[in-house]
């Protein structure tokens, strides 16, 4: 394999924010120098040292032109849609979307067509994706079989090696001693149990809310999909009628994930389980995380006991209590204000350690009908950067850990740093550079964004994936 030198960058890290150059070999970073390095000569003498003059006369040379070089970003959750339902994402179209968004490693969710239910479907799946050379996928498996809530045999064949993550995702395990069995499995294979958390009972109370929202939204044509459609002709009874079912709705659905969090951080305590929290949209959820943790630092629990937790962009970025975004309909629901500020603060004081994705893509006609979810690793990083670098004043170097570093650390690979050995995944952005989201664009076949036609901050530029260069 041919030597990678990628000079005259701007080094960002978790650790780093630096002027400097990266020198890879065989898909690992070989070596890591710091300052002003702009002539091609210079970084050729320079790299010379550590891999040898034949070595630089095959190198591939990436002039970044000033522009900033972060480790490839982490996603923890996304749906890629593979295999069964392919009319909405494929591994083609979703690989794509990812190194175009500047991710290096997936985590995928196990809520496809048939259920991603064992070790042998699993691993067909990693196997197709490491054939495109992309980027590198985690297949979550289910914690029961077909997501039927009784059966765990599925995990008895599990390795944390090929897979580091299992999931529920889509719904929460409903019978309590269910989950502490399939906990107590993966604390023997030392696997994360990650959990979408919602009280299955309290989102069914739910559901008729939303499906009453939707049938009035259809019969004025108000598509479900679209948050910047101007609808004059809509009487104000009914726009008042329309959101206050989904107002009914989602609250219930905070109540469904806060019980779901509390219940699930009990059971991983007792399993001693390194539970990780998805998209943890609530302040009273991400309270219960903090507790827990306090506790984990005081020492009061000596059986492995963990607990991480993920947040998303649109969470961080957008209020869903008032029209139009408590239209845009996701799983959980967009939140008030004090939801978003606790979810963002959580981040600034460590209690939240990653942001993932959820990507969830689906077709037009679908999220028309109202399927929850939108299509965001193309928008990640921008919504990212806009909201916690730009406004909240977040450095570059703290949204690396977030996006990188730590979710690296939750799934123990050797990326997310510049660190010598570690896979040479990176992305190159401009932080400063400005763009309008506009999802008929995106790679992913799943075409809707809450964000389409805003004004975003950060674009990614090129991705590279084990030293080779793939958007």
């Amino acid at each position: 394999m041919s030597s990678l030198i990628i000079y005259n960058a701007i080094l960002v890290d978790s650790k780093l924010d630096s002027p400097g150059m990266l020198v890879v070999e065989d898909g690992r970073i070989a070596a890591v120098f710091l300052g002003e390095i702009k002539s091609e000569k210079i970084a050729c003498r320079i790299a010379g040292q550590c891999i040898g003059v034949k070595s630089i006369e095959e190198a591939v040379l990436h002039d970044a032109q000033g522009l900033t070089v972060m480790p490839s970003f982490i996603d923890m959750h996304a749906h890629f849609r593979y295999p069964g339902q392919t009319e909405k994402e494929d591994l083609d179209s979703a690989l794509h979307a990812a190194v175009a968004g500047g991710y290096g490693s997936l985590v995928l969710m196990p809520n496809t067509k048939p259920v991603v239910s064992n070790r042998i479907m699993a691993s067909k799946i990693m196997a197709e994706a490491a054939e495109r050379g992309l980027a590198r996928v985690f297949q979550t498996v289910s914690i029961t079989k077909d997501f039927g809530g009784t059966d765990t045999s599925g995990l008895d064949s599990l390795n944390e090696e090929e897979t580091p993550v299992i999931s529920e995702d889509g719904r929460d395990v409903l019978n309590s001693s269910i989950m502490l069995e399939g906990m107590r499995k993966a604390v023997k294979k030392n696997i994360v149990v990650a959990c979408h958390c919602e009280d299955v009972n309290l989102a069914a109370e739910a559901k008729p809310y939303r499906q009453r929202a939707l049938d009035f939204m259809k019969q004025f044509g108000i598509p479900a999909g679209k948050v910047n459609v101007n609808t004059p002709d809509v009487p104000d009874a009914m726009n008042f009628e329309i959101d206050g079912n989904l107002k009914a709705a989602n609250e219930l659905l905070a109540l469904a994930e806060d019980a779901a969090t509390f219940r699930n951080i009990e059971i991983a305590k007792l399993a001693g389980c390194h539970i990780h929290i998805c998209h943890c949209s609530t302040k009273n959820s991400m309270d219960a995380v903090r507790r827990a943790k306090e506790d984990i630092k005081n020492g009061k629990f000596e059986n492995g006991f963990a607990c991480t937790v993920e947040v998303t962009p649109h969470h961080l970025g957008l209020i869903g209590t008032d029209a139009p975004f408590i239209r845009a309909l996701v799983n959980p629901p967009l939140r008030s204000e004090q939801d978003r500020r606790a979810v963002i603060e959580a981040l600034r004081d460590g209690t939240a350690d990653c942001i993932g994705t959820d990507h969830a893509p689906h077709t037009i006609e679908d999220k028309a009908a109202g399927a929850p979810g939108f299509s965001g690793l193309e928008t990640a990083f921008a919504v990212c950067n806009t909201v916690l670098c730009k406004k909240e004043e977040f450095s570059l170097s703290k949204l690396s850990e977030l996006m990188s570093e730590n979710p690296a650390k939750i799934l123990r690979i050797n990326a997310g740093r510049f660190v010598v050995g570690y896979f040479a995944d990176f992305v190159v952005v401009n932080p400063n550079e400005q763009w309008i989201v506009r999802p008929k664009t995106f790679f992913s076949k799943g075409k809707s964004s809450p964000f389409e036609e805003r004004v975003l901050t950060g674009k990614v530029k090129a991705t590279f994936f084990g030293g080779k260069q793939v958007f």
